[in-house]
């Protein structure tokens, strides 16, 4: 049973794989959620891209890994609080779109943001409680 539950320690960072797929995959919807005050939003996708592929090589690894797990944590709720958020409120998103497909929207984006905070709960406990690496913050 402790082998099954030491996977963990594998398998949630590398499901972070998921969203290096989504970003590389379709770069311009990741681009799209880069808000409208930040240029170049392309940048700032593929940007993403390699701070979350340095997190799961740390992570795995476990090098500098209670660094990874709480910058990563850092990184995610900023994307709740500044990206999806905003947007769960209405806001940097298409006025001329339909009221149904906005309100749907605006309900699939407070998904999100709920999505993020537990995500950021689970990198902290990481952070605390299964981080080897301890050198840069203890």
């Amino acid at each position: 049973m402790d082998k099954i539950l030491n996977s963990g320690r594998y398998i949630f960072p590398l499901s972070f794989l998921l969203y290096v797929g989504l970003h590389l995959g379709k770069p311009e919807v990741g681009a799209a959620f880069v808000p409208d005050y930040l240029p170049f939003p392309f940048f700032w996708n593929y940007f993403t891209v390699v701070c979350i592929l340095l997190f799961i090589v740390s992570a795995v690894i476990a090098q500098y890994d209670k660094l990874a797990y709480t910058l990563m944590a850092l990184y995610v709720i900023l994307m709740g609080v500044l990206v999806h958020l905003p947007r769960a409120m209405g806001h940097e998103m298409d006025a001329t779109a339909m009221t149904a497909t906005m309100d749907r929207e605006k309900e699939l984006e407070m998904v999100n943001f709920f999505r993020n905070i537990m995500v950021t709960g689970a990198l902290l406990a990481f952070a605390k409680y299964v981080a080897r690496d301890k050198r840069i913050i203890g």
